[in-house]
């Protein structure tokens, strides 16, 4: 006799959807009443693949939707009919999409259409303001409203989904991309020879340097925006204590600015998009972090590493409050001046990597099986009160 089992089709796109996704899907593929399909998208395929090989994770379908010079309204065309193939093919329990890319706002649109269940990875995600991040703010919000299930990383995206009194259910289960970062930190301290070969990767860095890690490329910040960034690192790359390495996008508006801004600065490494081990590596020797990535200010604090965040608002305002990350916008003054505090103050670097991360334990994938397959679990509740002595850092820092 046949034992019915639980179809769950996961939805996802790009590298970073890819490695938040992956703790979940392996969760799920270990469970023996779930039957367990990925479906990809393709987008920048050789990152995609990367992450997908590094979690062992061999997708079931392959949309291959994705076209040079696309817009963002044929790619989501694309994807619904795709999409739609698949849900009439596997005919799915429920789908689960991730984040706020057009691959989840299509996705769970087609589900929606076909009365499929829809739960939101990384749900509850808010800035207030429908321009920024542009488009991604719209899509997390229109996921959200058709989502019956919302596993939302912190206790303020979940006071954000009440706000909106969607009909949804919300649990907080901590992001699944700490799952993923804990899981590649432990295979690197535990290999010195997997360490060795990710360090020989870059010979150029010098241990007696600060390392400072950028990432940069989110749409606003096209144009001025990226041009003040890149006048600010080649400021900061004049210290002769510093060293910066950018693993620049593979975006042509990215890459076109950055590297006529940078590439003849000295002290500066424009390198490859790293794959995610590599690129987790680069974060364990950082000094500093500066982004304007959504999931590196999760990543960088449960590493005890101060982040700058290149943006004027963001969706996860939890890290500001703890301590562990500030904002200093694209403006080069203000990025000049928050990365020299932190390189000349011992006690500045302190006080973030005092902080809790708000962001999860690793543990969030088995919370959000449990709550699929209607199991009892506790949700993500950290204690984020700043402590005494984060505070005296803090105060002596700014004095």
């Amino acid at each position: 006799m046949t034992t019915k089992r639980t179809t769950i089709l996961s939805i996802f796109g790009t590298r970073p959807e890819a490695i938040k996704m992956a703790p979940l899907v392996k969760a799920l593929e270990a469970e023996p009443g779930v039957r367990s399909i990925v479906c990809v998208t393709g987008q920048h395929r050789s990152m995609l693949q990367q992450a997908l090989d590094l979690f062992d994770i061999a997708p079931q379908y392959d949309l291959a939707v994705m076209s040079e010079n696309q817009s963002l309204n044929g790619l989501a065309a694309r994807l619904i009919g795709a999409i739609d193939n698949v849900i009439e093919e596997e005919k799915p329990c429920r789908i689960l999409v991730h984040g706020d890319t057009t691959t989840a706002t299509a996705g769970a649109l087609a589900a929606f259409h076909r009365r499929v269940p829809v739960a939101h990875v990384e749900a509850g995600l808010r800035t207030g303001d429908m321009t920024r991040p542009w488009p991604e703010e719209m899509n997390r919000r229109v996921v959200d409203v058709m989502s019956d299930l919302m596993f939302v990383p912190t206790q303020r995206s979940e006071q954000n989904i009440a706000r909106e009194t969607l009909q949804g259910r919300s649990i907080i289960t901590g992001n699944t991309v700490i799952d993923a970062l804990l899981s590649v930190t432990k295979r690197i301290d535990s290999n010195a020879t997997l360490r060795a070969s990710l360090d020989a990767r870059f010979p150029y860095l010098d241990d007696s340097k600060q390392l400072v890690l950028v990432t940069g490329h989110r749409r606003e910040s096209f144009g001025q925006g990226l041009r003040d960034i890149c006048a600010a690192l080649g400021e900061i790359a004049r210290r002769d204590d510093v060293q910066i390495v950018y693993p620049v996008h593979l975006n042509p508006n990215v890459q076109a600015t950055v590297i006529s801004a940078l590439g003849a600065s000295p002290n500066v490494f424009l390198i490859q998009p790293q794959n995610y081990m590599g690129f987790v590596r680069l974060l364990q020797r950082a000094s500093i972090v500066l982004t304007d990535s959504g999931g590196v200010q999760e990543e960088a604090p449960a590493l005890g590493k101060p982040v700058l965040v290149m943006r004027d608002v963001t969706e996860r305002p939890e890290a500001v409050q703890a301590g562990t990350a500030r904002l200093v916008g694209t403006d080069r003054h203000a990025i000049v001046c928050a990365v020299s505090l932190l390189l000349d103050d011992e006690s500045a670097r302190a006080a973030f990597a005092l902080s809790v991360n708000p962001y999860g334990d690793g543990h969030a994938s088995s919370r959000i099986v449990s709550a699929l397959l209607d199991r009892p679990f506790e949700e993500f509740r950290p204690d984020l009160r700043v402590s005494e002595e984060q505070h005296r850092l803090m105060r002596a820092a700014v004095a």
